[in-house]
């Protein structure tokens, strides 16, 4: 059962702003059809959390903003965020890109790495193949309300047999509640090249005063024996809504390595897939996640095998303080056929007050005999008696919870290979644990 709700756009609206903007005209369609179907189709219904007691209309209005002469022209909560040494960047603000910058070593090479607006203007055979392609605008009202409406967003592509040693950045920020923040990641690794990727997602806490929703999508093309390492951190205020979805598609002897940070303040539903469809194709995902006050979390992780002889690994580690709750759902499903497959999840919750919930649910679908599958779970409080021992060394109470919570979260942030994003993870950790 799904609810309906009012939908903010419609096709005429779509298709004008799209061509005011001077999108394509397979664009401009393709948004049209998108906002019809956002008035009809039902909203996603995860389990055991109630999104329609949520805002998820409040998407605000197209709204760019200039673009940036040097990057000490952006915010100073954004420059803090740029990767020391960093020469692969791009920015978003609010509604549009207002920072793109490309290497010429990886130019040269035929890397592309801008905004996705732009892709779809000057890389426009390339962009559709793909857009819409792992995650379909017609699967419900969520993704057919992004399709109308996404705006600025992120287009990697990386040629056959090339490698990009150094992580490509965004950062994508809001500081406007009433400004349509709704960026999509399209990345595309041909075959036998190798790209790590780094985004985060923030808005000024400071200045955006009441609600918005952030609906947002990631589609990753790993193409035979590619490598695609994806990090994200996601760290938007209290009125906000995160509805974040992401999927790859992983061929022969592919691999994609996941690492999401859902520190938002405000109310996540966050669903990471990886679609195993080639022959040794390997899935890796981590997620780390702190709920506070009366945060609800709906955390989904999803490996789903095809090829034979593929491989997933997922691990999620939650913390819930306050009054937060957390539905955290692990989804393997193995495919009639994928012989030889295995999939293997862990999920974690460490409750730090009475109030505080946390339902770890795995969850095996084997459709296979010749496969080996294995998962592990637990939900529990803070044990007293460590408390108690660190407090008599002189800790306080406060810092002793951040101790344990930091020993908790270790074993994954530890074995994030990309130092890029396990910097911005630990930074961003320590602010909302310290809020």
């Amino acid at each position: 059962m799904s609810t309906q709700l009012t939908t903010p756009t419609d096709r005429g609206s779509a298709e004008t702003l799209a061509r005011g903007k001077g999108e394509p005209e397979w664009l401009v369609a393709l948004r049209g059809e998108a906002a019809e179907l956002a008035g009809t189709l039902p909203w996603p219904k995860p389990e055991k959390v109630r999104i329609e007691r949520w805002n998820l209309t409040a998407v605000g209005s197209y709204e760019a903003s200039a673009s940036a002469a040097s990057l000490a022209d952006l915010p100073a909560n954004v420059q803090e965020l740029i990767a020391e040494g960093t020469e692969n960047l791009i920015v978003q603000h609010n509604s549009g890109a207002v920072w793109k910058q490309l290497s010429a070593e990886l130019a040269a090479k035929g890397v592309i790495f801008t905004d996705l607006e732009t892709a779809c203007k000057e890389h426009g055979d390339l962009v559709q193949q793909y857009l819409f392609q792992a995650v379909k605008k017609d699967e419900d009202k969520l993704t057919a309300l992004h399709a109308a409406l996404w705006n600025g967003g992120v287009f990697v592509y990386v040629p056959k047999n090339v490698e990009v040693e150094l992580p490509l950045q965004a950062i994508l920020f809001n500081d406007k509640a009433e400004a349509t923040f709704a960026p999509h990641v399209l990345i595309v690794a041909d075959a036998n090249s190798r790209v790590s990727y780094v985004d985060t997602v923030v808005s000024d806490k400071g200045s955006i005063k009441g609600e918005f929703v952030h609906p947002s999508i990631v589609e990753v093309f790993v193409k035979p024996g590619a490598l695609v390492r994806f990090g994200s951190v996601h760290s938007l205020g209290e009125g906000g809504v995160d509805m974040t979805l992401r999927r790859a598609v992983v061929e022969n002897d592919g691999r994609v390595e996941w690492v999401i940070g859902d520190l938002n303040d405000g109310h996540t539903l966050s669903d990471t897939k990886s679609i195993m469809n080639g022959q040794g194709s390997t899935s890796d995902v981590k997620v780390i996640s702190v709920g506070k006050n009366a945060q609800q979390m709906s955390l989904t992780t999803q490996a789903v095998h095809f090829g034979k002889s593929s491989d997933s690994n997922m691990i999620t580690r939650a913390v819930m303080k306050d009054s937060a709750s957390a539905i955290i759902n692990g989804i393997t499903k193995i495919e009639h056929g994928a012989t030889k497959a295995n999939g293997v999840q862990t999920e974690k919750v460490l409750m730090l007050s009475p109030k505080a919930r946390g339902d770890a649910n795995p969850i095996l679908l084997i459709d296979e005999d010749d496969v080996t599958a294995g998962h592990a779970a637990s939900v529990g409080q803070v044990n007293p008696e460590q408390v108690y021992y660190l407090m008599s060394r002189g800790i306080s109470r406060q810092d002793a919870e951040r101790l344990i919570i930091y020993g908790f979260l270790a074993p994954v942030v530890s074995e994030i290979s990309v130092e890029a994003v396990r910097t911005q993870l630990q930074r961003l950790l320590e602010r909302k644990l310290e809020g």
